[in-house]
């Protein structure tokens, strides 16, 4: 009897086609990836800065399976052109772990007519209520030179200054004009100035706007002179690809290409030598801030100092602290340049780490910054701080082995501190019960998860989290565990003196990443 009903299995699971098994594993699988990831909203603008009468673009992000957007009619009292919404499902997996995104951006459009505050809209995902950061938009007046939008294309340059000091930033921008119905067959090729004599800055985001008839694109660079004398730029120049109307195709169409080159004016700038005694050109402010002032020995201690202002900061470099007994590293600069309007906004981030056995002080600083609005000197003052290191404590290990080993009769070494035995047996008791009822349902998403491996494995292509082994980073990893072992501290060293440009000093690899995954 028991063999029959077996052979009746058997034929069963035969006839059963284990690909409508499928269906319900690869939801179950679904939902479980579904789990690893949050919903989240956010507000991103197409640009920072658009050109008066231009459109700008919201775009709002939502991350989740079911989003519900607001209805927005007017942004900051500015009627809203355009609403449009997309959606797309992506799926990575890393490592074996599976993350699916729903994503649905809605894009709305508006010309505004002034500098505004884009207010935190309320997003609802899968029931729950998301908020979006506040933006601000400025919006600026239209920068083209006059005569820039004639004819059915051009190329001008123009400069917000043609006399200053060295040091002092100045913006030189490139106008293309195109008028609306000119056909291009081809992108235009563009050549950049020569800027001899100045150290140069692109800024990466061509600016685009309409000016009458004419689409106008703004390419934009900040130069900083590096000696004083009278210097001449030269022409940008370009060729347009414009579509040979004279050649058609068998279906009628214009094909070719007639070149035609383009050239700007030129520009003469005037450069002045700066005082002796300046270390930045421009309107700055500084910050500075020590995470600790009592650390413990071998430990690092950590200042950020932090440049703003008016002016550019490129080239300049802090020179870094000598303090006797003190180990001190820092990191590279940090530097960030924009152009608002005609101004230039520098940012200038820079770290230093101080590690000692012992009380030390970091000096103050004095840096003497030139503002050529003002014609006046100022000091940027970085304060001293004085870090207090505690004296290593002796470990207790020797100790406890001692008394380990011989035990004072007075006393008693509690190795393990244990449950009473009425609360360990119910406890005990308790465990067993717990995972005699979870055991069944783990047995289940053992063999669905095998099963969806299975069928899965071969057709996803996993993709395996990057590994990489920089020196920059063991040194960062490094440095903190200098005081647990001696290697470290020579590996560190090592590192640092390579990352200095010491080319005589070889590091193994292999003993390298062996310290790094001690201490990840």
């Amino acid at each position: 009897m028991v063999e029959h009903k077996t052979l009746q299995m058997k034929e069963w699971m035969k006839k059963m086609d284990i690909k409508k098994l499928l269906l319900p594993l690869l939801m179950l699988y679904a939902f479980v990836s579904t789990l690893l990831y949050a919903d989240s909203v956010e507000a991103v603008l197409s640009q920072k800065e658009v050109v008066e009468g231009n459109t700008a673009q919201l775009r709002i992000i939502a991350e989740g399976d079911r989003a519900q957007f607001p209805n927005i009619a007017e942004i900051d009292g500015v009627p809203v052109l355009g609403r449009s919404q997309t959606q797309h499902t992506s799926m990575q997996v890393i490592n074996g772990k599976s993350t699916i995104t729903h994503t649905t951006n809605l894009i709305l459009t508006f010309v505004p007519t002034k500098s505004m505050q884009i207010p935190s809209y309320s997003v609802t995902i899968d029931g729950n209520v998301y908020h979006t950061k506040p933006l601000t938009l400025k919006v600026v007046k239209l920068t083209a030179p006059k005569g820039v939008e004639s004819g059915a294309y051009s190329l001008k340059m123009h400069a917000n200054k043609t006399h200053v000091i060295v040091g002092e930033p100045l913006v030189v921008t490139v106008f293309f004009a195109l008028r609306n119905d000119v056909r291009l067959s081809d992108n235009p090729q563009y050549q950049r100035p020569e800027f001899k004599g100045f150290l140069v800055k692109e800024i990466n985001e061509p600016k685009r706007y309409m000016k009458g008839d004419h689409q106008i694109t703004e390419l934009r660079y900040v130069l900083t002179p590096e000696k004083p004398g009278e210097y001449h730029i030269a022409p940008a120049t370009a060729k347009i690809g414009l579509a040979d109307t004279s050649r058609r195709d068998i279906f009628g169409r214009y094909f070719g290409t007639i070149w035609k080159p383009i050239v700007s004016n030129a520009l003469e700038i005037k450069v002045d030598d700066a005082p002796q005694d300046a270390d930045l050109i421009g309107h700055f402010y500084v910050d500075s801030k020590l995470d600790k002032t009592t650390t413990k020995a071998n430990k690092p201690v950590n200042l950020t100092v932090t440049i703003e202002g008016d002016g550019s900061l490129e080239d300049y470099e802090m020179p870094n602290y000598e303090i006797d007994g003190v180990t001190v590293y820092s990191d590279d600069a940090q530097v960030t340049t924009e152009v608002i309007g005609d101004k230039i906004k520098s940012t200038y981030v820079k770290k230093f780490v101080f590690i000692a056995d012992s009380d030390f002080a970091i000096p103050k600083r004095n840096i003497k910054a030139y503002d050529p609005q003002s014609k006046t000197l100022k000091t940027l003052t970085i304060p001293g701080y004085s870090v207090q290191v505690e004296a290593p404590k002796q470990t207790m290990a020797s100790a406890s082995t001692a008394t380990v080993a011989e035990p004072q009769k007075s006393g008693t070494v509690h190795s393990n501190i244990n449950l009473p035995e009425a609360e360990h047996a119910e406890n005990t008791a308790n465990l067993s019960k717990c995972s005699n009822a979870s055991a069944w349902w783990m047995i289940v998403l053992g063999f669905l998860a095998g099963m969806v491996s299975m069928y899965l494995g071969p057709k996803l292509r996993f993709k395996r989290a990057p590994h990489p082994f920089k020196e920059s980073e063991a040194l960062k990893i490094l440095y903190g565990h200098m005081s647990e072992d001696p290697e470290v501290e020579a590996m560190v060293r090592k590192l640092y003196a390579k990352k200095r440009g010491d080319k005589s000093v070889k590091i193994d690899k292999k003993v390298l990443k062996e310290m790094v995954e001690r201490f990840r």
